[in-house]
């Protein structure tokens, strides 16, 4: 079964599973987000849902399906009944939410095609609220474009940045190892973030199908901190965001934390601290060994550096 991050699955039990991986040899790769519960608060379709944040998840699963659970959720494709793909749900909620649509709209009259564009969580199975966040997605070098078309859009008035309030709740629910400025400096240079009518948005990478590739697990090596330069950004927003480097020993970087994820530019120097694994090109530093990444870290220091000149 082709399943990319950001798509969803239902299973024939009723739960619903957000992929999050592109590599499923043995099953989809991917992480349980809702379950049916009739004391649930979300609903669609006359069924309720209780949503599963991380620990719980893992806990549902070990108890009622232990083989299911590794590193990640790993699910038969045999127990799968039904997939769902940003683009074929984008249509559908843009011609019932006029925000979707707006974000839509901007993006395709620039010149972004719809088929590269989806929309993803609650809002691709039905199951968002009023209050939700919109999760936007483009695929692959559409994406740079499309971060582009957001920030032109954002000096025209049609989409508009964040306001303090916002970036210090995203500050606090993310908890990175760095001060609010520094964080701010980082995000505010990182262009997939607005807010439109109101409601915030986020601009979400996945690859496109010509960019799949397998990526195997490497061997624990210790951890390390580590300055280097970095010489390729093109999967920077992805999941894992993977940055190339210049370093003698270190020749990657894998972040699976959403909060460092586009952290550094092509020809900037970063200070990155993980742990190490061993792999058949050489080193590799990981970002986001836990959950919150304790401890972990990616800055670039030629931003740093810029932004005590400002």
């Amino acid at each position: 079964m082709r399943a990319r991050i950001r798509d969803f699955f239902e299973t024939k039990d009723g739960w619903i599973f957000a992929v999050a991986d592109y590599t499923h040899l043995q099953g989809l790769r991917s992480l349980l987000r809702y379950v049916p519960d009739e004391a649930g608060e979300r609903e669609s379709g006359g069924k309720r849902y209780r949503k599963l944040d991380f620990g719980p998840a893992y806990e549902f699963l070990r108890r009622v399906r232990p083989d299911w659970v590794q590193d990640l959720h790993v699910v038969p494709e045999s127990d799968v009944l039904k997939l769902y793909r940003p683009p074929d749900g984008l249509r559908d909620v843009a011609a019932k939410d006029t925000r979707v649509m707006k974000i839509a709209t901007i993006l395709a009259d620039a010149g972004v095609p719809w088929e590269q564009m989806g929309i993803t969580g609650s809002m691709l199975v039905g199951l968002h609220s009023p209050s939700s966040d919109i999760d936007f997605v483009v695929y692959g070098p559409w994406w740079w474009k499309a971060r582009e078309i957001i920030e032109e859009a954002k000096v025209q008035g049609d989409v508009q940045d964040l306001d303090e309030a916002m970036w210090r709740k995203i500050y606090s629910k993310r908890k990175p190892e760095t001060g609010f400025d520094e964080f701010m400096l980082h995000e505010k240079r990182k262009g997939n973030r607005g807010m439109i009518d109101g409601t915030y948005f986020d601009l979400l990478f996945t690859r496109d199908w010509s960019q799949i590739e397998q990526h195997p697990m490497g061997k624990p090596a210790g951890r390390c901190r580590i300055e280097a330069e970095v010489v390729d950004a093109q999967f920077a927003f992805d999941s894992p965001a993977i940055f190339r480097l210049d370093h003698d020993e270190v020749v990657e970087i894998f972040c699976y934390s959403h909060t460092y994820a586009g952290q550094a530019l092509p020809g900037e120097t970063i200070e990155a601290q993980g742990a190490l694994e061993e792999t058949a090109q050489g080193l590799r530093l990981v970002v986001g060994t836990t959950r919150e990444a304790r401890g972990e870290w990616i800055r670039s220091l030629t931003l740093l550096e810029g932004g005590k000149d400002n």
